[in-house]
């Protein structure tokens, strides 16, 4: 069993992965942490030293080595899903979960997080509040890939639980 969660940015992947492997009685891996301990560089640091396209080549080698993992629930960076054809790839090696917030609820989690994450970094209210949205409605065919699409904001385990067809 592999559980792989995607969304977008603030949906809450990493907090729900450590809730629901808890649950479970398994291990909760997430992708950023992950690319962080392997190259000794947050990941903000990384945008600011290079580039996307080879963060986004790194990221896809991190979740391909979640192959090897077994009985755990994998948090993904909300881009994740979204390159090198990483969406269909989690859907051959294990079953994938969006959770789905609302683009409001991704602003007003966005401008209250503590961590920053590089897509977003040094906009406005006014900015994010602009592109966040378009962000997001241009990622959407991607997370709609998943075999399960799950309410994201309070999400209930217990819920998500019974709606994963092997649990």
């Amino acid at each position: 069993m592999r559980i792989y969660l995607v969304g977008y940015m603030g949906a809450g992947k990493s907090t729900t992965a450590k809730r629901l492997a808890k649950r479970l009685g398994v291990e909760s891996y997430d992708t950023d942490r992950l690319f962080e301990e392997k190259y000794h560089i947050s990941i903000n640091d990384f945008f600011n030293k290079y580039d996307e396209p080879l963060y986004r080549k790194l990221e896809t080698q991190i979740l391909h080595d979640t192959e090897q993992l077994d009985n755990v629930v994998i948090s993904t960076g909300g881009g994740t899903a979204c390159f090198n054809d990483n969406m269909e790839w989690m859907n051959q090696h294990g079953f994938t979960v969006f959770l789905k917030i609302s683009p409001e609820s991704a602003v007003s989690r966005l401008q209250q997080s503590k961590v920053k994450r590089p897509v977003v970094m040094n906009r406005t209210p006014e900015e994010l509040a602009e592109f966040i949205p378009q962000n997001y409605a241009a990622r959407m065919p991607f997370y709609e890939q998943a075999k399960l699409t799950f309410k994201g904001e309070d999400c209930d385990i217990e819920a998500l639980i019974a709606s994963i067809p092997t649990m």
